[in-house]
């Protein structure tokens, strides 16, 4: 946004300068021209009034008084004269190179004079090498024209001076650019800080920090106004989402204790039952585990969407290694067999305890789905630039209308008849939560694998974390 807001002053101050500027150096470039012009015809009329006697006495080419003239004007002005008589012909010029009493008369200029009028213009001077700006008027008195005179000057003075002016209009747009470019970065930072830190806190929010709050006392007016509107939105979805929290919290716990006590009566109620009674007793204390399981889901449940990751970089091998560890005992009790593989290297950031929870809820579920005599892998891998942590079973599988709905809240199958429902939407927020993904798809030969894709920390990010 900085950025931009520079680049739109830069172009809106381009444009002025531009307009200013353009129009200032072109016409100033015309009152060069035309100054040098009416300041060459001055002077070749004023030649002409000097020379006229001159030619009024029938000079001829090399009189002395004309070479006097035209030497004097000609060393004072850097210019060339030359100077005909009324048939054209050449009788003096400062340039004393030239061959006297040629024949003028054909030149354009000339003729004009010679017939009374004056004549100017530029031409372009191939043994000088430039543009000369020339002047011819006539040389009459008594309504008789005797002759002519033409003075020609180089244009490269008025050339340069236009140059420098062009040079000068150059270096104070850049001189105007650059102040425009320094003030405009402040104004841009000025304006678009609060926005980026508004954008900050609106993204930690997300990520479940409702503590977060944005800063109030920079910016324009209109910017501390959303500002304030998002801490007030931010404010009240804490105490919102604090107060469900604490009920589920109270709730919870309010809920253990007649659990617990309802447990141990259906326990000493079995000691005395008859046979009869028995199933039933047996229905309803594992109906009261699974409300106990299902308070207990709740809970966490309400914790990891509340949850703000703090993360950390892992080794993901050993933290593999040390929940197959905690779960192998387990496994073996069902008779599975439990095996860990984790390629070395891999590292992520992760939230602390997260993906060991993740871990142990699939865990859980795989042993107590595959049949006793079978296995299950846990098993990490790296690839483009993802890691990939899967938990794979020899058991019954679910068709692909169920692995859809398997991360929906208190979503069981049909043949479950001891889970919550919450284990599996519990996994999806924690790793949704680290910016990863979890699917469950179909295994080899049947069974089922869960698939929690994590990003990988690839070398810049290890230099930038460290070890």
């Amino acid at each position: 946004m900085t950025r931009r807001l520079v680049a739109t002053y830069l172009l809106l101050a381009l444009v002025v300068l531009v307009a200013l500027e353009v129009p200032l150096g072109i016409v100033n470039e015309r009152n060069q021209r035309r100054d040098l012009q009416v300041r060459v015809e001055r002077d070749a009329v004023a030649l002409a009034g000097l020379v006229e006697d001159r030619l009024q006495a029938g000079a001829a080419p090399g009189d002395p008084a004309l070479d006097g003239i035209l030497d004097r004007y000609a060393a004072d002005n850097d210019a060339r004269v030359v100077v005909v008589g009324a048939g054209g012909r050449l009788l003096a010029d400062s340039d004393t190179a030239r061959e006297l009493g040629r024949d003028f008369s054909t030149r354009p200029e000339i003729a004009t004079a010679l017939g009374g009028g004056v004549a100017t213009g530029t031409r372009r001077s191939d043994t000088l090498g430039e543009t000369l700006l020339y002047v011819a008027v006539p040389v009459a008195s008594g309504g008789r024209v005797f002759g002519a005179v033409r003075a020609s000057v180089p244009t490269s003075r008025v050339d340069a001076l236009v140059r420098r002016y062009w040079l000068a209009l150059g270096s104070i747009a850049l001189i105007v650019l650059s102040v425009v470019a320094l003030a405009g970065m402040w104004l841009a930072r000025w304006v678009s800080r609060p926005l980026t830190d508004l954008r900050d806190a609106t993204r930690t929010a997300e990520a479940g920090d409702l503590a977060v709050r944005a800063d109030t006392g920079s910016g324009p007016e209109e910017v501390r106004e959303v500002a304030r509107a998002f801490n007030d939105m931010v404010g009240r979805l804490d105490v919102l989402v604090g107060t469900q929290e604490q009920f589920v919290a109270d709730a919870s716990h309010q809920l253990r204790s007649p659990l617990t006590a309802l447990r141990l009566r259906i326990e000493n109620l079995r000691y005395d039952a008859d046979p009869a009674a028995m199933a039933d007793l047996d229905g309803a204390l594992e109906e009261v585990e699974r409300l106990s399981r299902l308070v207990n889901g709740l809970l966490a449940l309400a914790r990891a969407d509340r949850r703000a990751p703090e993360r950390a970089v892992r080794e993901l091998a050993p933290l593999l290694e040390a929940r197959g560890e905690a779960w192998r005992a387990a496994a073996a009790e069902a008779g599975v067999e439990l095996s860990v593989s984790a390629a070395p290297g891999i590292r992520c950031e992760l939230s602390e305890g997260a993906l060991e929870q993740v871990l142990d809820n699939l865990l859980a579920n795989a042993i107590a789905a595959a049949p006793a005599g079978s296995a299950v892998a846990l098993a990490a891998v790296g690839e483009d630039g993802a890691a990939e942590v899967t938990v794979t079973d020899a058991g019954p599988g679910m068709d692909a209308e169920s692995r859809a709905h398997a991360f929906d809240r208190f979503w069981r199958g049909r043949d479950d008849r001891r889970g919550s429902g919450l284990g599996l939407a519990i996994v999806k927020r924690l790793v949704e939560a680290d910016g990863g993904t979890v699917r469950l798809e179909g295994a080899d030969g049947g069974g089922l694998r869960a698939v929690v894709r994590l990003a990988r920390l690839g070398d810049r990010e290890r230099e930038r974390v460290g070890p």
